[in-house]
């Protein structure tokens, strides 16, 4: 079976800039304050950040998974992508061999954003997967996203 591949898009009225530095660059500091029922730490753990860096993430009790760990494939603060590739996580890798993930923030005409995740997983080798062995991964990160939005919305002075 070949690789599966799944587009989600996010609008808001944040504009990219901020959603990036708040989701991409800020993530360890900010995402474990907005969501601690689900995610308790994220750090790096190798590299300064940028391309080849490693971040590992803690997830918070009850979760089948309980920590992920992160390569970071490329980081453009002008062009405000960010690729990464899920490179260990005990349950996250039980029926694929990879997990990638291409995100782009792009200003909407509104004043806006529009956030684009290209999410690809790569089964194993004789693995039948599903879109649905995903939806709460693919939950999940789109909770993270309207956490993020929210507190960017209600705090307008941060990350401007």
């Amino acid at each position: 079976m070949g690789a599966l591949t799944f587009t989600e898009e996010f609008t808001s009225t944040v504009q990219p800039g901020r959603l990036f530095k708040a989701l991409i660059l800020d993530a360890p500091n900010l995402i474990p304050k907005l969501m601690p029922e689900a995610i308790k730490n994220v750090q790096l753990v190798e590299g300064n950040g940028g391309p080849g860096s490693i971040q590992e993430i803690t997830i918070a009790e009850g979760d089948k998974i309980k920590q992920l760990k992160h390569r970071i494939d490329a980081i453009d603060p002008e062009k405000l992508t960010y690729s990464y590739a899920v490179i260990e996580g005990d349950d996250a890798l039980k029926k694929v061999d990879s997990i990638s993930h291409e995100i782009k923030f792009e200003a909407t005409e509104e004043g806006g954003s529009k956030t684009k995740n290209v999410s690809t997983y790569q089964p194993k080798a004789g693995v039948d997967v599903k879109e649905e062995d995903f939806k709460a991964a693919k939950e999940e990160g789109l909770a993270l996203l309207k956490a993020v939005d929210a507190y960017l919305v209600a705090n307008p002075e941060a990350y401007a």
